[in-house]
């Protein structure tokens, strides 16, 4: 799986938010930027994005800043890496093309995508809130069905259909 530093600054920027934004104070970029190292102008579109994908919400004016939109228990990895425009795949297939053998499917093309839906099921039922109380725990984790996961399954299925 390709995760480009948008997903993985997305994730680590919304992690820093529910940790520093208890009691319904919100946190600034900057003071994000300062402690994740990420740069401001980079949070500055990921969070455009956050908002866009309704995962946090902007106050305005002195002492302003951002809060999580939502419960850090309702919001799952997948939709934080969905939000900043992250692919969720581990094909390199693109545009019928680019990744395989000249535009014909290559032999191992459904395993990297199996394994790519399993990532996007694990990436699902992980929360905001487990990853900061440090609750990752591949044995304990509930995997959602197949069916719960229809869409993105029918997505990469269109997806894949694109591809000869």
């Amino acid at each position: 799986m390709r995760l480009t530093s948008k997903g993985r600054y997305g994730v680590s920027a919304m992690v820093d938010l529910n940790k520093n934004g208890k009691d319904g104070k919100p946190v600034t970029l900057a003071a994000i930027s300062e402690r994740q190292f990420i740069s401001l102008s980079y949070l500055e579109q990921l969070f455009r994005s956050l908002r866009a994908g309704d995962l946090v919400r902007s106050v305005r004016g002195p002492g302003g800043g951002y809060l999580l939109a939502h419960p850090a228990t309702e919001i799952t990895i997948a939709n934080v890496i969905q939000a900043v425009n992250e692919p969720i795949r581990t094909t390199l297939c693109e545009n019928a093309v680019r990744g395989c053998h000249r535009g014909k499917r290559c032999d191992t093309h459904q395993l990297w995508d199996a394994l790519g839906q399993h990532i996007y099921r694990f990436l699902d039922v992980v929360t905001i809130e487990m990853v900061c109380q440090k609750e990752v725990d591949l044995s304990s984790l509930e995997l959602k069905s197949i069916e719960e996961n229809l869409p993105q399954v029918l997505m990469r299925e269109q997806e894949i259909a694109q591809v000869p």
